[in-house]
């Protein structure tokens, strides 16, 4: 079975629906795949939740999200929007969500 991780880097609504597309898209094809919100795309969570995104909520009920950054949370100022969601914050790699531990389990790591 593939392992993909997708690091969202990027803060655009419509960008990171294909995300969402992609990792349904692929746990229905048997892969295991995780996402990762890292830089701008930290913002998305509380977007994507309070307009009750089917997308985002499917990923969410598959359990594809690993994790947000907790850096980017800080200095993007939605740290504590973020934390009332209950993901997990991510800061093994200098405060930052890293991609070392996945690469090193085999993962592919897909970033958009």
């Amino acid at each position: 079975m593939e392992k993909i991780l997708f690091y969202a880097m990027n803060g655009e609504k419509m960008c990171f629906q294909h995300v969402l597309l992609n990792a349904l898209d692929l746990t229905g094809a048997g892969c295991q795949v995780k996402i990762i919100f890292e830089g701008s795309s930290v913002k998305l969570p509380s977007v994507l939740a309070s307009e009750g995104n089917k997308l985002y909520q499917k990923t969410l009920e598959a359990n594809l999200i690993a994790g947000i950054c907790l850096a980017c949370s800080r200095a993007l100022g939605v740290y504590e929007v973020n934390a009332v969601l209950g993901l997990p914050f991510l800061d093994d790699m200098m405060g930052h969500a890293g991609t070392r531990s996945y690469i090193v389990d085999g993962w592919q790591v897909i970033s958009m």
